[in-house]
């Protein structure tokens, strides 16, 4: 994984937009119950390296593929989606509501061998794995050393006689 250069400025940002929703959130919430609240939850990632790949997988059980957009824009991988409350039961009936529920947002800033063109998606058991291919031209070659070649000896000098 390439290193990336922190920069204050865009965590800020990024700080500051996420409290912005909450506090737009909580104005509009109608129920007290905090964890109903959209955007109190983010999916669980990790994210590992092959030989040719990089991959992503996120935690995302109990949501459905078409609630989940995945986005490649400046260098930027962006997981966005909604797991929604199904309401089967009435909500008094409910003992105990652990389960976060509501849109989720992550953004990643992607190392410049990826090549976006070729990012692939998969979802199976509640696991969204994203395939990050990397480019052909840059992944890592061996090189093979070479032994020297024996060079013809050189031809003895002549002795020049000092009169």
């Amino acid at each position: 994984m390439a290193i990336i250069r922190w920069d204050p400025y865009r965590d800020m940002v990024s700080l500051r937009d996420r409290m912005n929703r909450l506090f737009e959130d909580l104005g509009s919430q109608k129920t007290e119950d905090k964890d109903l609240i959209p955007g109190a939850w983010a999916p669980s990632v990790d994210i590992y390296e092959t030989e040719n790949e990089v991959v992503l997988a996120a935690e995302i059980p109990g949501v459905d593929e078409k609630d989940v957009e995945i986005k490649v824009e400046d260098n930027n991988l962006t997981l966005r989606g909604e797991r929604k409350f199904e309401k089967e039961t009435k909500e008094e009936n409910y003992h105990r509501i652990e389960r976060s529920y509501g849109s989720f947002f992550r953004s990643f800033a992607l190392p410049s061998y990826i090549d976006q063109d070729r990012i692939e998606a998969e979802h199976e058991n509640g696991v969204l794995k994203i395939h990050m291919p990397k480019r052909s031209e840059l992944k890592p070659r061996k090189v093979k050393i070479l032994k020297p070649t024996a060079a013809p000896a050189p031809a003895p000098a002549e002795k020049v006689n000092k009169k």
